[in-house]
């Protein structure tokens, strides 16, 4: 499935995997401080409203003693690539580490600074490198550890596919202090599941749960090894279901305000009934560490792709061949939308599913096979956990009215998926262009039909993101070959108008609300 992003670098950044971590426990800090100035009076507790009924905590100390004994930990060594002066940086240029890296780091820092890995990933301030660069590599050591639990008495065992990424030895640790070797059987990126086998018998296993039957506000439970700490347990509530997160992920994630940290991933997140119903994977922070937000991988999507790599040795995903953006109000006024809701299409892959199917861009896509799209995230959260050859039903907004598409979905192949930058196709103001033919070379070279050349971009047009060189292709959907064609399209424009702009090969919409 082919998505194009459009989140802000800020949160990308922010978003980190609660992965393994340095053997060492570099960045930890601990600074602990008790207050014994005298408490003020307790307020009086306001009666409950009527038709609430009391509410209690679910047995937590019953549920971990359950459970406890089937969530291990998880050991992993290997060779990592990092840049010469100790920037890393690692092949797929992925924002987020597959585990906290530490033997290598910006000279002269100390390893044990709590910045030492934000700085060694990202680069130092005006050093070459800083804002993840290129450098020169090398192979170096990499140690790190996660969580799993085992859902099998004959030692299958499910975790994050970042916990074992790179990894040349996986070495599970029970409850019970013994050791064993692990063989990865496979590791899905695109869901960031993998699955391990120890060569054991008769071990204890986890009960696994169903996310449909668990409710934003319910009480969950974590089990892991932050920071090393082996067997730790948090608690916390729901907060939200169904995220779709910047990471090129196919996951539906549960947020969560349970406390998980580096060494938390792979670990099982357990309902108030002691059942898994998903595997902590990441966390939203600006420091590293835990502060509020906490995402799991519904069980439902592991379990999915722990039967896939049992049975094939890999996982697949189905491909719809589109990129989408996000609807927002500008857009939702221009194409007439009731709602900012659905994922507006921008680009469709020539001879793919969706073109195959007639999708076309300027189309919102509002409901695949009966279930709404309110975000953009919806549709390759649905698509990818699809199996290549599904049908697709599809009803979608063209042109002020709906209409229903079929399409018989693709193989996603490990593509990547990409999703058009919000920074270039967001902004305000009104419309201001200097537009004007294609030549023929001009055509060819920007690889389209036809389209206007934007030769100045001013006011409303340039604050929405517009440029010269940019190449205009339509207006709320209506194609732009000629100025007159762009006149009739703007006479006919409501609060904004949505233009579709190729740009650098790739085509964008950008919303100029109009004054």
């Amino acid at each position: 499935m082919n998505q194009i992003l459009s989140t802000p670098r800020r949160l990308t950044l922010a978003l980190v995997v609660a992965g393994a971590m340095g053997a060492t426990g570099a960045g930890l800090v601990t600074n602990l401080h008790t207050s014994h100035a005298a408490l003020p009076p307790a307020a009086p507790v306001a009666a409950a409203p009527a038709g609430y009924a009391g509410v209690t905590a679910p047995d937590f100390a019953q549920i971990t003693a359950q459970n406890g004994p089937a969530v291990v930990n998880i050991s992993v060594t290997g060779t990592t690539k990092t840049s010469y002066n100790g920037g890393g940086n690692d092949d797929d240029d992925d924002e987020t580490p597959s585990a906290q890296r530490q033997p290598h780091g910006p000279q002269g820092m100390d390893p044990n600074d709590p910045f030492f890995e934000f700085f060694r990933r990202f680069g130092m301030p005006g050093m070459p490198g800083a804002g993840g660069g290129r450098m020169p590599q090398r192979e170096v050591p990499m140690r790190g550890e996660g969580s799993g639990f085992i859902v099998s008495p004959d030692g299958i065992i499910l975790t994050n596919a970042h916990v074992v990424k790179d990894a040349s030895t996986v070495t599970v640790k029970l409850t019970d202090r013994r050791e064993f070797r692990a063989k990865v059987l496979g590791s899905d990126p695109k869901t960031d599941i993998a699955v391990l086998k120890i060569d054991a018998k008769d071990l204890p296993v986890v009960h696994l749960g169903d996310t449909k039957k668990l409710a934003v506000g319910e009480w969950v439970l974590a089990i892991g090894s932050p920071f090393g700490f082996e067997n730790s347990v948090t608690a916390g509530v729901v907060s939200a279901k169904g995220r779709a997160l910047p990471d090129d992920s196919f996951v539906p994630f549960i947020q969560t305000d349970v406390a998980v940290n580096p060494g938390n991933s792979g670990g099982p997140l357990f309902n108030s009934r002691g059942e898994v119903v998903g595997i902590n994977s990441q966390i939203y922070s600006r420091s590293g560490g835990y502060q509020g937000v906490s995402f799991a991988i519904p069980i439902e999507v592991a379990e999915r792709v722990k039967e896939q790599i049992l049975s094939t040795g890999k996982a697949s995903h189905a491909r719809l061949g589109v990129s989408v953006q996000e609807v927002n109000q500008a857009f939702a006024d221009s194409f007439q939308l009731d709602k900012p809701e659905g994922a507006l299409v921008a680009g469709v892959e020539p001879g793919g599913p969706a073109d195959k199917a007639g999708l076309k861009s300027g189309d919102v896509i509002l409901r695949i096979n009966g279930q709404p799209i309110v975000a953009s995230g919806d549709l390759p959260a649905f698509v990818g956990q699809s199996a290549p050859g599904t049908t697709a039903r599809m009803e979608v907004w063209r042109h002020g009215k709906q209409e229903e598409l079929t399409a018989t979905l693709g193989d996603a192949n490990d593509k990547p998926a990409k999703v058009a930058s919000a920074d270039k196709a967001v902004g305000k103001g009104q419309l201001g262009l200097s537009l004007r033919p294609l030549q023929p070379e001009e055509r060819r070279e920007a690889g389209v039909s036809g389209g206007l050349l934007v030769e100045e971009a001013r006011g409303p047009a340039a604050v929405a993101g517009v440029a010269p060189g940019d190449v205009l292709l339509s207006i709320n959907g209506t194609p732009a070959q000629s100025i007159e064609q762009v006149r009739a399209a703007m006479a006919k424009a409501g609060k904004s108008v949505a233009l579709l702009i190729e740009r650098d090969g790739n085509k964008i919409f950008v919303p100029v609300p109009l004054g």
